[in-house]
């Protein structure tokens, strides 16, 4: 079983139970909940780093808007999409039948809000994955590594796989080695986009302190986050007028992820919680609402200690 975090001998036992929670799905989690107002936090193996999939799109986000802040880049300049050269991805501009022209600030909408793969490597023609991550590091943002466009992703899979999306379901659960290594090199730690639940959480709670980037950028990736349209993983349990959810999802393959900041009317908790499963299934609802309930357990614990 993957390390235990808790602040606390009921946040411990929680967490354990959540851990046998994803065992029993067949499921690897790393997940860490903090309380962003008392430091309290629950978690499973919240140091093991994952690869991130969409969830990348947030630290992306992040420099693009501080950019626009400090003036280096025009969030309304107009960007044009051809069909024949966008990203691939099953939703917003990545499935558009045609050419496809809007601003760069709309493009951060369509990324997050819909995760949409084609906005997010128009955006990564503008700050490379070397300058996110160089930002990052500038910034002392830790265990967090961007690595690659969205692309890529997909280009690692068919290159081992071909066009098979079920093979490549396959070799990703049979093609793990040691240490995090892969066969697929978007599911390799050492070659794919990575980050840990601990470095994900760190970059929420910065982000709605305002303690990293511009205040005008981190204002803006929090809205953003918050137009998320995706309420099948953390949000699930979680739908009630007086909670606020800003989220982001990332799925491919065996991976199903989220992070996301959840504001409740006793404080706010930051989240995530990245999985990989040892099934093949293209869908696995339980996995979802095993997220959800993680999430809601986690806020529902935390909020209980508040003072």
């Amino acid at each position: 079983m993957s390390p235990l975090v808790g602040s606390d001998r009921g946040l411990i036992d929680l967490a354990e139970a959540t851990a046998e929670r994803f065992q029993e799905l067949r499921v690897r989690v790393a997940f860490l909940a903090r309380d962003i107002d008392t430091g309290h936090e629950i978690g499973v193996g919240g140091d093991r780093p994952m690869p991130l999939a969409s969830v990348a799109k947030v630290p992306l986000a992040l420099v693009v808007a501080d950019r626009i802040a400090r003036g280096e880049i025009d969030g309304g300049a107009m960007v044009t999409l051809t069909a024949a050269e966008r990203s691939y991805g099953p939703y917003g501009i990545s499935a558009f039948a045609h050419d496809a022209t809007c601003s760069v600030a709309d493009l951060m909408l369509m990324m997050l809000g819909l995760s949409d793969n084609a906005a997010a490597d128009a955006l990564f023609d503008r700050v490379s994955p070397r300058e996110v991550d160089e930002q990052l590091a500038e910034w002392g943002v830790e265990g967090l590594r961007v690595r690659h466009r969205m692309q890529p992703m997909y280009d690692y899979a068919t290159r081992v796989a071909g066009p098979d999306f079920a093979l490549a379901t396959q070799l990703a659960v049979e093609g793990r080695r040691p240490g995090g290594r892969h066969v697929i090199d978007s599911l390799d730690v050492e070659r794919a986009t990575v980050g840990s639940p601990r470095a994900c959480v760190d970059l929420l709670e910065r982000v709605w302190r305002d303690e990293v980037a511009k205040p005008e950028a981190t204002e803006l990736v929090r809205r953003l986050m918050g137009k998320q349209v995706f309420t099948h993983r953390i949000a699930a349990d979680l739908l009630a007028d007086d909670i606020h959810l800003a989220g982001k999802t990332g799925g491919f393959l065996t991976l199903r992820h989220e992070i996301a900041v959840v504001t409740h009317p006793g404080g706010r908790v930051a989240i995530a919680v990245l999985t990989d499963s040892d099934r093949t299934a293209r869908i696995q609802n339980d996995v979802d609402l095993a997220i959800a309930a993680t999430a809601r357990d986690a806020v529902e614990a935390l909020a209980s200690r508040h003072p």
